[in-house]
């Protein structure tokens, strides 16, 4: 027994020895926790996790390893963007399809819509509403059946009657009927707790409100306060006891206090965000994300005759304009700056355009990739499996050509991806 034993011992020992290594040589490598561009990296990864980050280039000690070169490339970890929508690509005719499209055609949809954001470099999302279809999408990755970035889903948002989720809005009222917390429209503290509830129930990761009117919902407003601070506390702590954290769709300021009074912990938009509310977001120690290229789009939108309903027109040319802005201002304040993009608003695969956005309106570029790697892991409570590459992490890696911190634009352009120690662009 001893002798085999021994045997087994052997034979283990030497698979781990020998199992295939992947050695990654980076030319420069973005050290997002230092804040610095580092030259000449080699990571090694095994299976899907990073298990050395070494100086110089190293050769590999087994036969069956492989080599990439990345030695022309900026290397650096894996994207997150805090704030899309992997189940739609707003069009002219958003409207029609929320009544002709099934749950199937959206799925289909949204498993091209996961690809073109994992191949823009986004290894990891926060998808803050649909249909629910999301979280069946995120499954479908986490399984391997479809490519697309690592999903944290809020399922379907919450909204009150007639709010910027309320799915009736705009329809026909022999339609419409009396949504209430399985279909996530919220009109009492009750009703908030079951809302809440049903979300986990469903598989949601974390849970969306709309703390105001909205640009694209089929309603007059798009800055009204929406709920209670009491319905909004009710929310955040019946999130908190299933482990899940807040995000808030805000554009006026009033609402957005209620939200930051309840708990949330991302202020989403943030367009009409005062002083006031920015000084409350540091007290509370909440956090902006800015979604400054879906506002510049929903501004350009507007300008086409027909690509909106009417109603919409007038809050997208309001809104859209002032949101960049705002960032500036919540930026130079010291409010925390978490990256996120409202991609699903815009064409996914289009999300880099927003570190662009941020470098203009003042942020030094390290920062918008810090906001994107660290700050979000944190947020998301994955701070030590993602955002950084660094040993015993995922391997969450891209690469670009030129190196961000002087050319900001390079980051439209990833031209390697990895996620999950799997290469799906090179």
């Amino acid at each position: 027994m001893k002798k085999v034993l021994l045997l087994l011992a052997f034979i283990l020992s030497s698979t781990i020895t020998m199992a295939q290594s992947t050695y990654i040589l980076c030319g420069k490598l973005v050290d997002v926790k230092a804040g610095k561009v580092q030259s000449k990296k080699t990571i090694i990864v095994q299976n899907n996790k990073i298990v050395s980050v070494m100086d110089g280039y190293v050769q590999p000690r087994n036969k069956d390893d492989k080599v990439i070169n990345l030695k022309d490339k900026v290397v650096m970890p894996g994207l997150i963007d805090m704030h899309v929508h992997i189940e739609q690509e707003f069009n002219p005719k958003t409207r029609l399809e929320r009544y002709i499209l099934n749950e199937a055609d959206i799925a289909f949809n949204s498993t091209v819509y996961a690809k073109e954001t994992l191949l823009s470099g986004f290894t990891t999302v926060r998808d803050l509403g649909g249909t629910g279809v999301n979280i069946s999408i995120k499954k479908a990755i986490a399984s391997g059946k479809v490519p697309g970035p690592r999903v944290f889903t809020a399922g379907k948002s919450l909204a009150t009657t007639g709010g910027h989720a309320d799915p009736t809005n705009g329809g026909a009222r022999k339609l419409i009927g009396d949504p209430g917390p399985k279909e996530g429209v919220v009109n009492s503290v009750e009703d908030a707790k079951k809302a809440v509830r049903q979300r986990y129930k469903n598989g949601a990761d974390c849970i969306k409100i709309t703390a105001t009117g909205g640009v694209l919902s089929v309603a007059k407003s798009g800055d009204n306060p929406q709920f209670t601070v009491e319905e909004i506390k009710a929310i955040c702590d019946t999130a908190k006891d299933y482990g899940m954290h807040v995000a808030a769709h805000a554009h006026g300021d009033e609402g957005m206090q209620r939200a930051i009074l309840g708990g949330v912990k991302t202020i989403e938009h943030g367009t009409y965000m005062s002083d006031e509310t920015m000084d409350l977001m540091k007290k509370h120690n909440a956090y902006l994300v800015p979604t400054i290229t879906a506002g510049k789009e929903v501004a350009e939108k507007a300008k086409i005759k027909g690509f909106y309903p009417a109603i919409v027109v007038p809050k997208a040319l309001a809104v859209g304009p002032q949101i960049q802005g705002t960032f500036a201002r919540a930026y130079k304040k010291g409010v925390g700056i978490a990256f996120g993009t409202d991609a699903g608003v815009f064409k996914h695969g289009n999300s880099g355009k927003e570190f662009g956005f941020m470098v203009e309106a003042g942020m030094p570029a390290m920062e918008t990739l810090q906001s994107a790697t660290i700050t979000n892991a944190k947020i998301l409570g994955m701070e030590n499996e993602i955002g950084q590459i660094k040993k015993g992490f995922f391997a969450d890696i891209i690469a670009v050509n030129d190196d961000p911190t002087k050319k900001i634009s390079t980051m439209e352009n990833v031209v390697f991806v990895m996620k999950d120690g799997k290469i799906y662009k090179k």
